[in-house]
């Protein structure tokens, strides 16, 4: 098995811990989603892995139809896509993906965190460039040969296929998003769910004691309403 696979089972522990929470992501992907390809999931790619996103943690169709509805409302703010860098102590790289309607106070925020648990916040493409942007499709493994898959999906960009307790997952270069969700789709194959990760290309092994040092900041990070996702070097 390849970094995919160790990166997908370090997270899997580390799912979100509150359901409203994950219900407030899934929200704001739905309104840039809409804001970006219209209201329509069947002429929306993006929209359309949203709700197949909103579905495996069983968000309520009404909610996932109200947050729709909200989305194309012209008086709904937009939510801004801004990606923060930094070090955690122990020279553990820091990678932040936010969802803001306030730059500034989602900035202060970061900052704050970084500050008081001993950590700096960077400029932009300070430790990007340690992880690589991949995408990820979650599939329904019935009556499917993962090995077929594989050979099938390698035209369409998959480096990475793999079978765990919940079904095929497929991992790909970030820019293969399109081509492998269309063939999946063209060949009626069920998407359980689908998004975008950033593993990192290197990890590093801190003692228990520095563990803790960092997962202080991680926590504080998750913590804040408008963070999507946050990813680091650390092995888990």
């Amino acid at each position: 098995m390849g970094r995919a696979f160790e990166f997908r089972k370090g997270r899997k522990l580390k799912r979100w811990a509150a359901m409203s929470k994950a219900f407030t992501r899934i929200g704001k992907d739905i309104v840039m989603a809409v804001k970006e390809g219209g209201p329509d999931p069947s002429s929306n790619s993006r929209l359309r892995a949203v709700i197949q996103n909103a579905k495996s943690v069983n968000m309520p169709k009404d909610n996932i139809e109200r947050a729709i509805k909200r989305a194309s409302d012209k008086s709904q703010g937009d939510f801004k896509e801004v990606l923060f860098e930094g070090y955690a102590p122990h020279g553990i790289a820091v990678l932040i993906e936010t969802a803001t309607d306030n730059n500034t106070r989602t900035v202060a925020n970061i900052r704050s965190y970084f500050n008081k648990c001993d950590g700096s916040l960077g400029t932009s493409g300070s430790v990007e460039f340690m992880f690589d942007h991949s995408c990820n499709f979650r599939i329904n493994s019935d009556g499917i040969d993962p090995e077929e898959l594989e050979l099938d999906m390698i035209d369409y960009g998959a480096e990475e296929v793999f079978v765990d307790d919940d079904g095929i997952l497929i991992y790909a270069p970030f820019e293969s998003f399109g081509a492998i969700q269309k063939e999946l789709e063209n060949r009626q194959i069920e998407i359980l769910e689908s998004g975008f990760e950033r593993i990192p290309q290197v990890t590093k092994e801190l003692s228990q004691e520095q563990v803790e040092d960092v997962e202080k900041l991680l926590e504080k990070i998750e913590e804040d309403d408008d963070v999507q996702n946050v990813y680091h070097t650390m092995k888990e």
